[in-house]
């Protein structure tokens, strides 16, 4: 009927009829012809409007809808959508047509605009309940149909928490469904304030159901820094009696500590309340606990010895309780993990036995580089630590003491520091490891200071985040010094020990180095008090840019810039007036910490504010330094989506400001690091042959950041990548900052003995505040070399670490279901590389003369291996293999389809606990179904409890005396000190070389 009509204009005369049911007949037909005929009904809105105004017109809101859908072909929404409000039932939310859903669209947009607005300002909404009406009709439809993220999506934007929670509490799986709003609360929610609201009621959620998620709760609770609730569901779990929440409780306790926010751990740690018998016997064997990491049981064992031998007094024998003994034992082991101390000294042992560093390429590295090249020789000291980091193992340096003692000056002073990179987490024996080189009180003092303000600094980087042990001292040696150089390592090393402790003593302690205006003292100082107060968003802030106000010396103003931009870590929003205030300062150092600040405000959120800011300055200010750090800082708000950095920044890559290409380099390694992502490397690559020195050096550090723990089957270019920084490291006419970057390069690549790789957010997708810290700080490495010892900060290990519910690490196996090659260690360095490009030529030139002469001879060889595989290929090989320089040929010919044919690659591969896992290695990783062990927690890698299915039986434990015995003759001097576990990783290391820097 509807096509056959031509025209609307009938329709539309009697609009003007008097009787309202000749009215009623035209608007119902409109209605249905508004679709084709819109354009004529428009020029009639006028009346159509004015029967809706009419309140007297009984069919008010048909005329409403009317108009509605005139004015949305029309393409003015705003008028369409109050319409639509007006037509009341009449808008049917549930039509599925583009005119519906748009309109809803508008809708929820209009209605979260309104809300949001009101939130920001402290004020009530003040919302159409017609508006209030659909968007409630629309929540409800969703519920109804089963689209729970849907509703709940729309219920975050909605800011309506009642609707988000009945969403999640109808939803056939609660768990998953929450897990999601975690994700998407994390991903999608912009103000930091509405997020922990959001988190609030997660939580609430979560505590409702049969069987609560603690781990998942601890993880909101962590965020939104209640302690206490942590502390009240660890109790609960310890106390409950039931092994399994038991081993729980510890799982939760590693998750913890793996974001590295020590301020709130040392929190929980103190809430928990102690044991109710007498409180001596679980107290009195904790100190000894830290030195032994499977110490749980011994302490377990202790109490009950210890309670035996009370029993003489019948006073304490009432007062003994079995479950509290338990309880006991369980307390001690969890403020172990929460201290931090039972997963450094794991996470020792594994590297050090697991260490695969190749001394080869520094040994390259050290034979290439100019003895006058200072430069270099201090980059080849900063790639040995990194190479070596948390190993404990310094082979180098003391095969090299006489290349060290060239050291000079600050290169002195780095070259002492690197060996806290090297130790870092020997925490028992940190300080007698550095003694040498520590200062000796005001009565030795014959050391030199770069040394001893080395030493401070390494101290620090050993204890980094964990430095409740050796704060004293080291305030104590900032105190009982007025050399620059020593306060300058001591302040770096404090900042470390006491990383967002908020620590007022301190504090003041440092300031008072800012105070006396010494440029050298003062930029470490201004570090520091960022590193101290880091995430506070205190008021110390302002007192630190009056002050870089007033000085005159650059270092100084850098160093405040930076320590400012540190005490707005994480705070969003509200750190948005200091930005403002420091990026429209008139000093571009103070604009460039105001990058900063921006970069840490909005750490890992993605914030489109934010990232508008950053380019903005990045194209529009006219300091190179601020623009090289806007881009660089992209990469700090955008690491928890590192698919996007590649496109953002691609254009400024091709900048035609070196400066600008640095930054944008830096900030694709910063948010890409260790992932491998192909848009990544191939962004690298045109930047690492670019025709500025500094540009390059930018790009190989990013490259080698982005490359870490990805191995060469898996992207070729993996392979390309270390023949080039081997190519660049070798040539002579290299300039000295591409050099210098190819060396940081190798040692990155190579980090942590090849066990570890750079990892800015935790599995449970919160930033790990130590590592974005340290590569901030690293990042300043453009105006202080001995920055660069900050990498260390954000070094992760690879590894999956099995504990059993003693904190010992069982022996068993597990599956990694992938070709072994994709994720092995790179192949070692061979030695000829010089003489080889020298031989080459005659080599290939010996073998292709008698390639003809030797074709059949090769054709009868071929035959006889495919017929006795075992037999005859041992025969001809082993005559070969006497003659390298002329058959090697041959023999490669021969040997190559044999191998082919005996060893076809496994498609899987068997892993022992304690395993490397690489990140992409994680997805394949498989447990067996017949295994001993099964985890509390379903986690690749990391620190996993297992539950031991057959406690009965006795286990075998790796990383116990095994390393020892293997790794004895090396470290004799201490090897019968100790005979416990972290005795192996501590006490039998070789003590430290003796101290270079008092050779004259």
């Amino acid at each position: 009927m509807a096509t056959m009509v031509s025209s609307a204009g009938g329709l539309l005369a009697m609009l003007n009829e008097n009787h309202p049911l000749l009215k009623l007949h035209a608007l119902s037909n409109l209605i249905s012809l508004v679709d084709y005929f819109w354009p004529e009904i428009s020029t009639s809105v006028p009346v159509i409007e004015s029967l809706y105004e009419d309140e007297g017109f009984e069919q008010r809101q048909l005329a409403a809808l009317l108009v509605s859908k005139v004015f949305y072909y029309l393409g003015e929404l705003n008028d369409s959508l109050s319409y639509a409000l007006g037509a009341g039932p009449l808008f049917d939310v549930s039509e599925d047509s583009d005119y519906v859903h748009t309109l809803l669209a508008k809708a929820i947009d209009e209605y979260a605009s309104i809300k949001t607005k009101a939130a920001e300002s402290n004020k009530e909404a003040i919302v159409d309940p017609r508006l209030e009406a659909i968007v409630e009709r629309m929540l409800d439809k969703c519920i109804m149909d089963g689209k729970y993220q849907q509703a709940m999506g729309m219920a975050i934007e909605c800011r309506r928490l009642d609707k988000l929670e009945e969403a999640i509490t109808r939803s056939d799986n609660v768990q998953g469904t929450l897990s999601y709003c975690i994700n998407v609360s994390h991903s999608f929610v912009n103000r930091r304030e509405y997020r922990s609201e959001v988190l609030r009621l997660l939580v609430k959620v979560y505590q409702k159901l049969p069987s609560p998620d603690y781990i998942s709760i601890c993880q909101c609770l962590m965020f939104l820094d209640e302690p206490e609730g942590v502390a009240s569901i660890l109790e609960k779990l310890t106390r409950s009696g039931n092994k399994d929440e038991a081993l729980l409780a510890l799982q939760i306790s590693f998750d913890l500590v793996e974001n590295e926010n020590q301020a709130f751990l040392l929190k929980v740690r103190d809430r928990l309340s102690q044991p109710k018998s007498q409180t001596s016997e679980p107290v009195q064997p904790q100190p000894t606990e830290p030195d032994s990491t499977q110490s749980g049981s011994g302490t377990a064992s202790g109490d009950v010895q210890m309670s035996d031998s009370s029993r003489t007094s019948d006073a304490n024998a009432i007062e003994i309780d079995p479950s509290e003994a338990m309880y006991a034992e369980s307390l001690t082991k969890i403020k172990g993990i929460l201290s931090g101390e039972t997963s450094i000294q794991l996470t020792l042992q594994f590297l050090y036995s697991h260490n695969k560093s190749d001394l080869l390429i520094l040994k390259t590295i050290k034979q290439s580089v100019e003895m006058r090249n200072s430069v270099c020789h201090s980059a080849t000291i900063y790639a040995n630590a990194i190479m070596h980091a948390g190993t404990t193992v310094d082979t180098f340096l003391r095969e090299n003491l006489d290349w060290l003692s060239r050291a000079t000056n600050w290169a002195k002073f780095s070259a002492t520091a690197g060996l806290g990179v090297i130790h870092r987490g020997h925490l028992q024996q940190g300080r007698s490891l550095m003694a040498p080189y520590l200062p000796q009180g005001v009565a030795g003092g014959g050391g030199s200071p770069y040394s001893e303000g080395g030493a401070l600094y390494a101290l620090g980087l050993i204890h980094a985040n964990h430095g409740e042990g050796i704060k004293q001292f080291l305030r104590d040696s900032l105190r009982n010094t007025n050399v620059e150089v020593i306060q300058h390592g001591a302040c770096l090393g404090l900042g470390l020990a006491a990383l967002g402790t908020a620590d007022e003593e301190i504090y003041d302690d440092i300031k008072s180095v800012l105070y006396t205006d010494s440029a050298v003292a003062g930029e470490a100082a201004g570090i520091s008090m960022g590193l101290l107060m880091v995430g506070t968003a205190s008021e110390k802030a302002s007192e630190m840019l009056a002050y870089a106000h007033e000085t005159q010396h650059e270092k100084i103003i850098r160093g405040l810039a930076l320590g400012i931009a540190l005490t707005v870590y994480g705070r969003e929003e509200e750190a948005d007036t200091l930005i403002e205030q420091m990026t429209r300062d008139q000093d571009p150092i103070l604009r460039y910490g105001g990058m900063y600040a921006l970069a840490l405000a909005y750490r890992g959120t993605a914030n489109n504010k934010a990232i508008r800011q950053l380019l903005h300055f990045a194209v529009s200010d006219v300091s190179d330094d601020v623009r090289r750090t806007a881009v660089l800082a992209l990469g700090f708000v955008l690491y928890s989506e590192p698919e996007q950095t590649p496109r953002i920044v691609s254009l400024l890559s091709e900048s035609y400001n070196p400066h600008v290409r640095y930054g944008a380099a830096l900030a694709v390694g910063i948010s890409c690091a260790g992932t491998g992502l192909s848009e990544a490397i191939s962004l690298l690559e045109p930047l690492t042959s670019d025709v500025v020195d500094f540009v390059r050096q930018g790009a190989l550090i990013a490259m080698a950041m982005v490359m870490v723990q990805t191995s060469e089957a898996s992207d070729s270019r993996v392979g390309t990548f270390r023949r080039q920084l081997e190519k660049i490291i070798l040539d002579k006419h290299e300039d000295t900052m591409s050099k210098m970057g190819a060396i940081l390069a190798s040692g990155i690549l190579d980090a942590g003995g090849r066990n570890v790789t750079i990892r800015l957010l935790s599995k449970t997708k919160h930033d790990k505040v130590t590592a974005v810290v340290g590569l901030a700080v690293f990042s300043q490495f453009w105006y202080w070399y001995p920055l660069i010892y900050f990498v260390s900060l954000s070094f992760s290990p690879t590894a999956f670490i099995g504990l059993n519910s003693d904190l010992k690490v069982p022996r068993f196996e597990f599956l990694s279901n992938a070709k072994p090659s994709l994720f092995e260690y790179p192949k070692p360095t061979t030695v000829p590389t010089a003489t080889s490009t020298v031989k080459l030529p005659t080599a290939v030139l010996s073998i292709s003369a008698k390639a003809k002469t030797r074709a059949k001879k090769e054709a009868e060889q071929k035959a006889i291996a495919l017929k006795s595989v075992t037999e005859s290929s041992a025969g001809p090989n082993t005559g070969k293999g006497k003659s390298p320089s002329e058959k090697e040929g041959d023999s490669m010919q021969v040997d190559s389809p044999t191998e082919k044919k005996t060893e076809p690659e496994p498609s899987f591969e068997i892993l022992t606990n304690p395993a490397r896992v690489v990140p992409a290695q994680e997805k394949f990783i498989k447990f067996m179904e017949d295994s001993r062990y099964v985890p509390v927690k379903s986690a690749p890698s990391g620190f996993v409890l297992l539950r031991d299915l057959c406690p009965t039986e006795p286990e075998v434990l790796s990383l116990t005396d095994t390393p020892s015995s293997t790794t004895s003759p090396a470290g004799n001097t201490a090897a019968g000190q100790q005979s416990s576990a972290s005795a192996m990783a501590v006490d039998e290391e070789p003590q430290p070389p003796q101290p270079f820097e008092y050779s004259t």
